[in-house]
């Protein structure tokens, strides 16, 4: 019995050494979260008024036409997975890649090619492991991303539907709801159609200056900008948030865990107490 409760005695010393660590990361998560929450916030405003923006133009009759808002028959689709650089964050990845895969075997069915650029390391471990067609790869965007590092690699996607060679291209990232929610999303990012559900049916003629291309051109380009950028930082609030809640359930469980131990230990205690004494009186009774 000795040994059985030395071996305890280590086994909950290991525990309440892991919950100390999940404690902290906890905590390191939730500092992380408000900051990547605050990002977000104030991306988001910029992000909704130029979708309205670009919803407007989508519906107007301009003299020119850019090649984003232009629709063609979808044989190849270009598709963005946004994912994070690290794990222990629950089942964020597993369930935005969930959605891919089930996505993926919608196209599939239908007789569509998909060409992927990731952004974020498990996105890139995931497809190195499952296959697919991946195009371009950026990894390392940290915490704070900047919109250098990601322009780049979704311009490999960008041009290739300039060039005619993709018809559609998509993004796959996670929607924060909530601390305690987030969900997996895929939808159409090029070409743009009308977003702002008001503005159906409605048309505008506009004035452009310098001219129409110029313009468009800068519009469009700030419209790539911040969807794909605002994806990313939404999915940096996403991963904190899922980090933070994976790491209270972790130290709950390790609570748990180290109370089922201790009374294990309690009672293989007691029960080597009882079997000295047993010892004890027997040998008192032989003398």
């Amino acid at each position: 019995m000795a040994g059985g409760s030395k071996e305890i005695r280590s086994q909950i010393a290991s525990v309440k050494n892991t919950q100390k660590i999940t404690k902290a990361m906890e905590m390191v998560a939730a500092s992380k979260m408000r900051k990547a929450q605050a990002r977000m916030i104030a991306t988001r405003p910029y992000v909704e008024k130029m979708k309205r923006v670009i919803s407007h133009v989508s519906g107007a009759h301009p003299e020119y036409k850019h090649a984003y808002t232009q629709e063609r028959p979808v044989k190849r689709i270009g598709l963005i997975v946004v994912s994070s650089d690290r794990g222990l964050c629950g089942g964020l990845n597993t369930n935005l890649f969930r959605k891919v895969l089930k996505q993926l075997k919608v196209w599939k069915d239908q007789n569509i090619d998909v060409e992927i650029a990731v952004l974020g390391k498990k996105a890139q471990a995931f497809f190195k492991h499952y296959g697919g067609n991946v195009v371009a790869a950026k990894t390392d965007l940290g915490d704070s991303p900047r919109l250098n590092d990601v322009v780049g690699t979704v311009k490999v996607l960008l041009d290739k539907f300039e060039s005619g060679h993709l018809d559609e291209v998509h993004i796959a990232s996670n929607e924060f709801v909530s601390a305690m929610s987030q969900n997996a999303k895929i939808e159409k990012f090029i070409p743009i159609t009308q977003i702002d559900e008001s503005a159906e049916h409605k048309y505008w003629d506009y004035l452009y200056e310098p001219d129409a291309k110029e313009a468009l051109d800068h519009l469009m380009l700030r419209y790539v900008e911040s969807t794909v950028f605002g994806a990313v930082v939404v999915n940096v609030a996403c991963e904190q948030s899922a980090r933070m809640v994976a790491m209270k359930n972790a130290s709950d469980n390790a609570g748990k865990m180290i109370k089922e131990l201790q009374l294990a230990y309690n009672k293989a205690r007691q029960a080597a107490i009882t079997q000295e004494l047993s010892e004890i009186v027997a040998g008192a009774s032989a003398v």
